[in-house]
């Protein structure tokens, strides 16, 4: 459970080493001079103490004073300020893409600065290098792109990709996003430029969970695209062909995971944004011979669950009592059908009973309410299709308002990527709830396609409402000294977790009991709030989720050991793993996690 005296120890901790004068370990390197300076793993600017300087050949190649770290840190924040200052007035996409372009050329140039920026400020820059930011970036990125970063994989490479993979310069590497670039956030197919998504994801992951930035690497796996548009651009990086589909698509896939896993056995791969088909596809193809999960059928349900389970607390109730929630899903995609299989799997747990785990859903695609009477249902979306006697006299296809008004759901969630589908009439729709708190879950990313705002929400549902959304809003001001408290549920309180815990137990799989652990820890922890959570407060502030991260860890840790999947990392092995308290995981959780500060380096030839 979330300890608000041991965070505030732990934050003293963190504060106290923020500019520590520690000397950490050195690190070895095998160049000298200027491919130092042009290499940002390594690459310290005016950081160069003189002694390095005339080890690494560098005197001469940099301006003689030599500026701290705590001053470089400050001269940046002052250069970041002042771009805020210049820019105000200007239009929005506009600052945001100004913002990631300064924090990209740092990015590009020195990455133990770039990810002490990030650490220090993630509240104020995660919607920057993340989404929203992301999802602007992705759609110009052939534009924006100056140099490369990460490995591109193309339909064009097929039968390479095992020499290929030896071509990356790191020789350990813990930590993959993989994406194909087919459905990139609600905005579609975006081919090549979709690594964009894979880059801001594991940037959360150095930031939020210590994963050491020289052994994270994005990958694009560029089979076409069927976006037209990009393909008659002539800016456009990416493979100029129609997306690869069927059996020639899954020998593309097959080669690069053999290829991957043939270099680095106990790397992780994240999947990202893959369209729902190859989504579901290759989750199920791979997940029980490799070490990988979908960060969009399976971390967004983590944190959608741990959202819904906040929720019961929320409304005055214990979590047993979400077996009795009714929920209208809005958006059958992998995200909209893993928060349902997710949620499935927490009522089982609870009644003990699976055939009537999905009587309380309801689920809602393009075409209206899914029911059995719908012909050539989806196969992924069949489980959550309601039988005729089970649809309070709705009928097949029904719309999302008439279902609101019918259902009188406790919960309404949306992972539609449709802006504005929660419309007036539907917000006012669930002032008839059954619940006398009801919740609103617009999830969809970027903001534009938000299904709802959260003024809108508070506006039209009434102000007692839970409000929750994959992209920040401000909270709401609702007079008379009131607020409407907005819940960002995105699914970085939960994937940097389910990462980092998975690499520090030595884990070969990662298993729908290790997801639900996370999920489970993020709702039971919701009741450190007290008062809070009466407030509709759901999840703590972004600025505390490098502990959060730890806690969920140590929550996925624990559940491999208790599934005896479990090997142990490094020095630590599994019977140590297994004689670990709750506390003690913590702390071994904590203890690797990465934290950027200048190592001294030193040259082997």
């Amino acid at each position: 459970m979330w300890n608000p005296a041991r965070f505030a120890a732990s934050s003293l901790r963190r504060r106290l080493r923020l500019f520590s004068t520690a000397i950490p370990g050195a690190c070895i390197i095998h160049k000298r001079g200027a491919d130092i300076l042009h290499d940002p793993w390594f690459n310290k600017d005016t950081g160069f103490p003189l002694s390095e300087r005339d080890r690494l050949g560098l005197r001469g190649l940099l301006p003689p004073r030599v500026i701290s770290f705590e001053q470089q840190y400050a001269r940046f924040m002052e250069s970041y300020r002042s771009l805020e200052k210049n820019t105000q007035g200007h239009p929005e996409n506009f600052v945001a893409l100004a913002k990631w372009r300064l924090l990209n050329r740092l990015h590009d140039r020195n990455e133990t600065l770039y990810f002490r920026v990030l650490m220090n400020n993630i509240k104020h820059f995660a919607p920057i290098i993340y989404t929203p930011t992301v999802g602007l970036v992705c759609q110009n990125y052939s534009g924006l792109f100056r140099r490369p970063r990460g490995m591109y994989f193309s339909a064009k490479d097929k039968g390479e990709m095992m020499s290929m993979i030896y071509n990356w310069p790191a020789p350990q590497v813990d930590m993959i996003v993989l994406t194909d670039g087919s459905h990139i956030l609600g905005l579609g197919d975006l081919g090549v430029q979709g690594i964009g998504i894979a880059i801001g994801k594991l940037d959360m992951y150095v930031a939020a969970a210590g994963i050491n930035p020289q052994r994270i690497l994005p990958l694009m796996l560029d089979v076409g695209t069927n976006n037209q548009k990009l393909l008659e651009d002539w800016l456009y990086l990416g493979v100029r062909q129609p997306r690869l589909e069927g059996e020639e698509y899954l020998s593309i896939v097959d080669e690069f995971m053999e290829a991957v896993f043939k270099r680095w056995p106990k790397a992780i791969i994240q999947f990202e944004d893959f369209q729902m088909k190859w989504a579901f596809e290759t989750l199920k193809r791979y997940r029980k011979r490799f070490c990988m999960f979908n960060d969009d059928i399976q971390g967004t349900a983590g944190v959608a669950l741990a959202g819904l389970l906040g929720t019961v607390r929320a409304q005055g109730q214990q979590l047993d009592d979400f077996v009795n929630h009714k929920i209208v899903v809005v958006g059958a995609g992998s995200a909209g059908l893993g928060v349902l299989n997710m949620a499935v799997q927490a009522v089982s747990k609870i009644t003990g009973n699976n055939e009537t785990a999905a009587r309380n859903f309801f689920l809602i695609d393009k075409d209206g309410l899914i029911t059995k009477e719908r012909k050539n249902i989806d196969p992924a979306a069949a489980p959550f299709a309601k039988d005729p006697v089970e649809t309070m006299g709705l009928g097949e296809g029904a719309i999302l308002l008439e279902v609101v008004k019918k259902v009188k759901p406790h919960v309404l969630l949306g992972l539609s990527g449709v802006g504005g589908i929660f419309s007036e009439e539907v917000l006012k729709a669930m002032h008839e709830s059954d619940s006398k708190k009801p919740a609103i879950f617009a999830m969809s990313n970027p903001t534009l396609n938000a299904e709802c705002t959260a003024a809108d929400a508070f506006k039209h549902a009434g102000e007692n409402i839970i409000f929750a959304s994959g992209s920040p809003f401000q909270n709401v001001d609702l007079g008379n000294g009131k607020v409407g408290h907005v819940n960002q549920a995105n699914n970085m309180y939960l994937f940097t977790g389910i990462g980092l815990g998975t690499l520090l137990s030595g884990a070969r799989f990662i298993t729908d009991g290790m997801l639900l652990a996370a999920a489970e820890w993020r709702s039971v922890s919701l009741t450190y709030v007290g008062k809070e959570i009466q407030k509709g407060i759901l999840y703590p502030s972004i600025d505390s989720i490098r502990h959060i991260t730890a806690e969920v860890g140590a929550a996925v840790l624990r559940a491999a050991v208790s599934e005896e999947l479990a090997e142990g990392h490094g020095d630590v092995g599994a019977r140590e793993l297994m004689h670990m308290s709750k506390e003690e995981t913590v702390d071994y959780i904590t203890r690797n996690m990465w934290y950027p500060v200048y190592s001294p380096l030193v040259h082997e030839k």
